[in-house]
């Protein structure tokens, strides 16, 4: 026979009815990182969201000729209180005996305060009107994006030389009939070159010289000079040519930069001094993929302010058109050409299937992300997101005027 202490004998048959009590407390240690996951995932989200559609919303602006205007999100703070209750109390069953049932409990409680602060001021004004410069352009072009998408949307224009040199100027501007067409064509011609992987944008390795008299340098001031650059001695001058390579500028080019020789590469960096930092330099070449068409030029970038104007402008006055590629121009991967660099609706009602719009001037804006183009146009999007991002300054924290929302 077995003994218990008085008062755990009715209390140990009941022990099935009490395992539930241990397995809430368990699932309140669960609850609190699933709710915090879901949270970040939402907040995440509405940032992200507010942002794009602050693009949209300029974009309209852009067309209405209002002044752009953007707000940022500079702080999110919440906290979580998880609470979880459990307990036992005696069954109503009389003198029946001691049956205990158990009572559980539990709340969650979500307390956000968003800081608002307007993204404006003289170094944000700068950067909003300030042309991209190539190094940036250079970034993107190595994850992928289309040239000829990025063209499109960066550049102003493009001066190609001509024969003699000289260079003639075709701006990114449907309404400049002649200098559109040429432009859309060029880029065509990259975007064909890209589509078969013969396209290069590297940076173009410049050599710098200087000559010193042998007699001034040391042993130890040789050694050191060894370390930094690539000597020479001239016994007749009886001198030394200290080289030292650095990367210069970005060049696009149809072959690899290192065939180049020397002299090659002193005639492109006299050329590269007069190169703007907001230029990318290309060079297309005979006898290699695509020199069909032999050219050679710049693209000078444009700012974000401009790429707004552009993209307001197309939805008025200036709407882009159909232009076909170069006769010269090999094939385009899927005949790839759409007419906008980025197609927008403009709707008297809700979109009902796309990804994303606003509703600003009494109409609906979004991108059109159905039917054949609708990659094409996701990429147009994601790209501007990304240049929105490479133009904002980090946003303060404190000590500017915002709008704080307690939850």
């Amino acid at each position: 026979m077995a003994f218990f202490p008085t008062g755990y004998a009715g209390i140990l048959p009941q022990l099935p009815c009490l395992l539930p009590l241990l397995l809430l407390f368990l699932l309140g240690g669960c609850a609190s990182p699933i709710a915090l996951n879901r949270a970040v995932d939402a907040y995440d989200d509405a940032t992200t969201g507010a942002a794009s559609r602050q693009l949209l919303v300029n974009i309209a602006r852009a067309y209405h000729n209002q002044p752009v205007h953007f707000t940022g999100v500079s702080n999110v703070a919440a906290t979580f209180d998880f609470r979880v209750s459990a307990g036992a109390t005696p069954a109503l069953t009389g003198n029946a005996g001691g049956i205990l049932m158990p009572v559980f409990g539990g709340s969650v409680a979500e307390n956000p305060t968003i800081t608002i602060v307007p993204v404006e001021g003289e170094e944000f004004t700068r950067r909003l009107l300030t042309p991209f410069q190539e190094n940036k352009l250079t970034l993107l072009l190595r994850q992928r994006f289309d040239v000829d998408l990025l063209m499109r949307l960066m550049a102003q224009e493009v001066r190609v030389n001509d024969n003699e040199g000289r260079q003639a100027s075709y701006r990114n501007r449907p309404f400049d009939s002649p200098g559109y067409g040429m432009f859309r064509r060029v880029v065509l011609h990259l975007s064909a070159i890209q589509d078969h992987n013969h396209l290069h944008a590297e940076p173009l390795i410049l050599e710098q010289t200087w000559t010193i008299p042998a007699g001034s340098v040391t042993a130890e001031g040789f050694q050191a000079l060894q370390k930094e650059f690539s000597v020479r001695y001239d016994a007749r001058e009886n001198t030394y040519i200290l080289v030292k390579q650095a990367a210069g500028p970005i060049l696009i080019t149809n072959y690899d930069p290192n065939i180049l020789s020397p002299e090659e590469r002193k005639r492109l960096s006299n050329e590269a001094r007069e190169w703007s930092p907001n230029d990318v330099a290309f060079d297309i070449r005979p006898n290699h993929f695509g020199g069909e068409w032999p050219m050679k030029g710049i693209f000078r970038l444009r700012s974000f302010h401009a790429i707004l104007n552009f993209l307001g402008r197309s939805l008025g006055d200036e709407p882009e058109y159909h232009v076909e590629k170069d006769i010269r121009t090999p094939p385009l991967e899927d005949d790839e050409n759409p007419v906008d660099t980025m197609e927008l609706l403009v709707t008297d009602s809700a979109p009902g299937e796309a990804d994303l719009w606003v509703r600003v001037y009494d109409q609906y804006y979004s991108v059109h992300t159905r039917g054949p183009l609708a990659r094409w146009n996701r990429s147009a999007f994601q790209l501007l997101y990304l240049l929105f991002q490479m133009t904002v300054t980090d946003l303060p924290r404190s000590g500017v005027p915002s709008i704080t929302i307690a939850k």
